[in-house]
């Protein structure tokens, strides 16, 4: 029986390309993790200034912003935006209402717990803390 010259992959061809696929995703994986966190963020950005026009037109219709005029507590809607985050941020008042002044933040949780940026807020006067460079998109 006469063997013919095939020709294919070696072992050593294949476990080389295994490695640098291996390799490859060993880079990729933190940068996409990273993206997805950054993203996760910027949508809690978007839910917190939604929050926020909330409670302004809340303060419109009460003329303030811890009880309405039948003297019941200011309390956060569930928006979509928020749900789609569940598990990822939580939303809340920092402290209590004032009548003049409210504090909202976004806390993160889960997978979102390390991103660098921590936990998110906005107040009545717009002003967004943390106030480190990337971490608010605006």
């Amino acid at each position: 029986m006469k063997w013919t010259n095939t020709r294919g992959f070696t072992l050593i061809e294949l476990m080389v390309v295994v490695a640098i696929v291996a390799l490859l995703a060993i880079i990729a994986y933190p940068s996409y993790t990273k993206q997805v966190q950054k993203s996760r963020r910027e949508t809690a950005e978007s839910c917190l200034m939604e929050l926020a026009q909330y409670m302004e037109r809340y303060y419109t219709t009460n003329m303030r912003y811890d009880q309405d005029t039948a003297g019941n507590a200011v309390s956060l809607p569930t928006t979509d935006c928020t749900q789609n985050l569940n598990g990822f941020y939580t939303f809340s008042f920092s402290g209590t209402p004032t009548a003049t002044t409210f504090t909202i933040q976004a806390a993160p949780a889960g997978a979102q717990a390390s991103d660098s940026c921590g936990t998110l807020s906005i107040d009545q006067l717009g002003a967004k803390t943390p106030t480190t460079s990337g971490c608010w998109t605006n």
